[in-house]
């Protein structure tokens, strides 16, 4: 067996059907193996989209997504994604070519330290010299990735370790003594914390994406009903709680609901899990939860403190650490006080619902989300570009289940929306699959059309056209005196035309009714479509200034009561 069939072997082995990649110099070999091989390759027409492939791959289906480079400008074309995948602690492999380890520090052609490079944003790396290293780097790489905080992990491989002949298929897990994550919860701090929530007459629960990769969202729901706890959710946090249940705020931040950001600041306990704190999530520091105690349950001890200062610290695995709490609370009674505050943020939810029905063209964008909420169910997937298109989608899509959600939280890559679908429906292909991108995120990765006709993988691109580089625009449009510097997109693609000439399906929409006609018949149909809805391109969603508090929001949304 060579290196390369090591690979193959390996990846095989810890049940790995479907790889994103692309081939170059450094990687022949391993592709010509691949030739013969039973996995599934899909060749991605850009190595960024092959990791944000691999990205909704993980994201989607909880297990590991693989991606594959070749050297030099082929890695470093991975970093983007891979740095995405690091901000927001999704499991991926990526695998790149390297030039022969004779070469290695010569600046030999396409060379590239792409370890060096990549260290920052990869929760471990490997390049073996020996390919009877192989096995066990990759046993171990999933082992890494997928353990404790997930991460991106990099395997290098020079070329003639590819070729090389192994000795032996060793697959041992390798000894890795400083890496040792904490899963269970100390009993002593949940008990802590089980007396705050008995003291507290206010409590709320703020729940991050942790939730979902530690699959405690039942945990979570129990804790909720059984303290009558409101629940606000970060953005990668979406589908930790189904956003239809009463006690769902939504989404908590610079473009979080409102009755999120108006009442946080209210509550006397905050019960903050799998979430980092990020300045999206809260705003100003001083002005976040200055009277409110705060309990902050997370697996990396690095990220509890880090932003807001913590009553009560936990670290431990989420779905552990609320399994023991919801048992030693199991006699807890529900005061009167707590079903006071209940009952006035229920109300308060509805009274501040946003108006979503507009008959106005150019089309409202919150009309078009709410019905492309009417097609999906609670097993469709959404994946999201950056920007205005994803805080629409964020704002007034309620996300029923967890990991059916998909957008890129901590680096904001633009371009990652329409590649994660594609693994994402690689790793769900019964699920139906939606893509919803701005016009200036999709024409970054627009080639990644002929990926999905050449494989027939049916993504729904859903390309919001309004011309502009929203989010930055509105931006200029508030605080910069509408001054638009370089952000009218005037020289656009017809966007039907330009999905016709891959072969992919089109259709332009532009009244009211015809998102959710074209979205049912393309479910329908299962195959590869785009969508081209034009939106108002002045159409603004209210948000936190850099700098502000949580509950100082510019800009105005019309609340649902008001067409009633």
């Amino acid at each position: 067996m060579r290196g390369g069939e090591a690979i193959i072997e390996s990846l095989k082995n810890m049940g790995v059907k479907t790889i994103f990649g692309y081939p170059g110099g450094q990687t022949i070999p391993f592709y010509d193996m691949l030739y013969d091989s039973e996995l599934d390759h899909i060749l991605v027409r850009h190595e960024q989209c092959a990791a944000h492939a691999a990205d909704g791959y993980a994201r989607a289906s909880g297990k590991v997504g693989v991606c594959l480079a070749t050297s030099g400008p082929g890695a470093t074309n991975l970093v983007t994604g891979i740095a995405t995948a690091y901000m927001d602690s999704s499991p991926i492999i990526a695998i790149t070519g390297q030039v022969p380890t004779h070469l290695i520090g010569n600046d030999a052609f396409q060379e590239a330290d792409i370890i060096g490079i990549t260290m920052p944003i990869t929760k471990h790396s490997f390049q073996p010299k020996n390919p009877d290293l192989i096995p066990s780097i990759i046993k171990s790489s999933f082992e890494i990735a997928a353990t404790g905080r997930p991460g991106p992990i990099l395997i290098d491989v020079p070329k003639e370790v590819q070729e090389g002949e192994l000795s032996k298929f060793d697959d041992s897990i390798i000894d890795t003594p400083g890496y040792n994550p904490t899963i269970k919860g100390n009993i002593k701090q949940i008990k802590k914390a089980r007396d705050l929530i008995r003291e507290s007459k206010k409590p709320m629960i703020l729940a991050g994406a942790g939730v979902i990769i530690s699959n405690a969202c039942s945990e979570l729901k129990k804790l909720s009903d059984t303290i009558d706890a409101p629940v606000m959710t970060s953005l990668l946090g979406k589908g930790a709680i189904d956003e239809n249940d009463d006690m769902a705020l939504g989404m908590l931040g610079m473009h979080g609901r409102k009755v999120s950001n108006d009442y946080v600041n209210e509550s006397d306990l905050l019960i903050a899990v799998g979430i980092r704190f990020s300045d999206r999530t809260t705003g100003r520091l001083d002005s976040f939860v200055p009277d409110t105690k705060v309990i902050h349950i997370d697996i990396d001890p690095a990220e509890i403190g880090k932003n807001v200062d913590v009553d009560l610290p936990i670290v431990g695995d989420a779905k552990n650490v609320l399994s023991s709490l919801n048992k030693i609370l199991k006699d807890y009674e529900v005061s009167d006080d707590v079903k006071s505050w209940a009952n006035m943020i229920k109300q308060k939810k509805q009274d501040l619902l946003p108006r979503v029905t507009y008959d106005d063209i150019p089309l409202k964008p919150q009309t078009v989300i709410k019905e492309i909420s009417e097609v999906l169910t609670p097993e469709s997937i959404l994946t999201t570009d950056v920007g205005q298109n994803q805080m629409w989608a964020a704002h007034f899509y309620n996300t029923q289940k967890p990991r059916k959600f998909i957008s890129s939280g901590g680096l904001g890559t633009m371009g990652f929306g329409f590649p994660s679908a594609i693994g994402a429906k690689v790793a769900c292909p019964d699920d139906p699959v939606v893509s919803i991108n701005g016009d200036g995120g999709f024409l970054m990765v627009c080639q990644e059309l002929a990926t999905v006709r050449e494989y027939d993988i049916p993504v729904i691109a859903v390309v919001l056209e309004n011309r502009t580089l929203g989010m930055v625009y509105q931006w200029q449009s508030l605080l910069y005196n509408e001054r638009h510097s370089q952000t009218l997109l005037g020289n656009s693609p017809d966007f039907v035309k330009l999905a016709e000439s891959f072969g992919v399906n089109a259709v332009k929409i532009t009244k009211p009714g015809e998102t959710k006609e074209a979205l049912s018949s393309a479910i329908k149909d299962n195959e590869p479509i785009l969508l081209n809805v034009v939106i108002d391109s002045e159409e603004a969603l209210p948000m936190l200034p850099p700098g502000a508090g949580i509950n100082e929001m510019i800009g105005d949304y019309k609340l649902e009561k008001d067409v009633i």
